[in-house]
């Protein structure tokens, strides 16, 4: 029997850096489990879907999380992404998301 799971690598990852917003690529691949490159284009599309915003600090990002974008689902498209980051362990900070 295949090996199925209930979020797909993106939440996960969403997950992750919504809960660890200076995290890096690589730090995010090994708690995962999956490849650096896989974790950064998942990082991009997050990026430009508008999910998440960078700042850099120092030599570092800081990752911002725009909880309001709906989940990219037909049939949940009424929820917003923080809902669900909330079910799985976010704390909403207090400063506002940044658009880029």
């Amino acid at each position: 029997m295949s090996e199925w799971r209930f979020l797909t690598n993106h939440a996960v990852v969403l997950s992750y850096i919504s809960i660890h917003p200076r995290i890096t690529g690589r730090e995010l691949s090994g708690a995962i489990g999956i490849t650096e490159r896989a974790t950064r284009k998942i990082i991009a599309d997050l990026l430009q879907a508008g999910y998440i915003s960078k700042d850099l600090e120092g030599r570092r990002n800081r990752y911002h999380i725009n909880p309001d974008l709906p989940l990219r689902h037909p049939a949940l498209e009424e929820t917003a992404v923080g809902y669900l980051l909330e079910i799985l362990g976010w704390k909403k900070r207090g400063r506002p998301h940044k658009a880029k």
